[in-house]
């Protein structure tokens, strides 16, 4: 990357952004913050199964860009891909989406973030889960899907002379710490992370970044503390809301945001929220 072009030098001019699960939670919070970040001949890409709640959101960055708003960034593009990456079907359309998007020469930075996830049934212990079908849909939709959507994506962009590509994987704690209940959800996200230390290794050109937000006040912190089969844990996730401890998406938003334009982590670090 050329001397002064880096993130924290202003806005990204010609970049290539790319935020899945962008709908609800954490990714929408963070598609609102990047949205003013993206500079002339930026485009925003928004993936989720929701095609209603991306469109919503998409109209909501094309008014601020337009205003020249707090939420919005003038002539920013922003485009919109309902897919559900839990199936081949999904992850094709969401594939050929990004292949299509970044063969575009004129971009000179791309950002992706794969943010979509999912909490699994947290209902059961370790020994209910036996079903080979619903651990394989789950591990399919947390795992397979951001490897070969962050690999296809590398691949389209290339490595292009003077261009940053910056991959970032939304993490948690529980990829380094074991939860009761949690097998499928800590298992998940401990892989998510392996595979990208390992992309930080191999492509030492890409900048790499596992970022744990944090206990975030979403739909899945409400799951988590109503549907966990073990007593405890439950407990545990009531008192976090019942004493205020959960963070709101857009102030851990903020703070990835921070760590993006400030562009000084080590490829392939776990940093947390509370590192910060």
């Amino acid at each position: 990357m050329e001397p002064g072009s880096g993130p924290g030098s202003g806005p990204w001019a010609a970049t290539a952004c790319v935020v899945t699960g962008a709908s609800r939670g954490f990714g929408r919070s963070l598609a609102r913050l990047l949205a003013p970040q993206l500079g002339p001949g930026s485009v925003l890409l928004l993936l989720a199964r929701s095609a209603e709640a991306l469109t919503e959101l998409a109209a909501e960055l094309r008014a601020g860009s337009a205003t020249g708003s707090a939420t919005g960034s003038a002539g920013l593009r922003v485009q919109c891909v309902a897919a559900d990456l839990g199936c081949e079907e999904g992850l094709r359309t969401a594939g050929a989406a990004l292949r299509e998007l970044l063969q575009d020469a004129s971009f000179g930075r791309l950002l992706l973030v794969n943010n979509a996830g999912s909490l699994g049934d947290v209902s059961k212990s370790f020994l209910d889960l036996t079903d080979l079908e619903e651990i394989n849909t789950y591990f399919s939709f947390n795992i397979s899907s951001a490897l070969c959507l962050t690999s296809t994506a590398l691949r389209a962009f290339g490595a292009r002379p003077g261009c940053s590509r910056t991959v970032v994987n939304i993490s948690s704690l529980c990829a380094r710490e074991p939860f009761r209940s949690w097998a499928l959800y800590c298992a998940g996200k401990a892989a998510r992370d392996m595979l990208f230390q390992v992309l930080a290794l191999e492509e030492p050109g890409v900048r790499v970044l596992n970022y744990a937000p944090g206990p975030l006040d979403t739909d899945m912190q409400l799951l988590a503390r109503t549907k966990t089969g073990d007593p405890g844990m439950r407990q545990h996730f009531q008192r976090l809301q019942e004493n205020g401890q959960l963070i709101e998406s857009s102030v851990s938003a903020q703070k990835l945001l921070q760590l993006l334009q400030e562009d000084s982590f080590p490829s392939g670090a776990h940093l947390d929220f509370y590192d910060i």
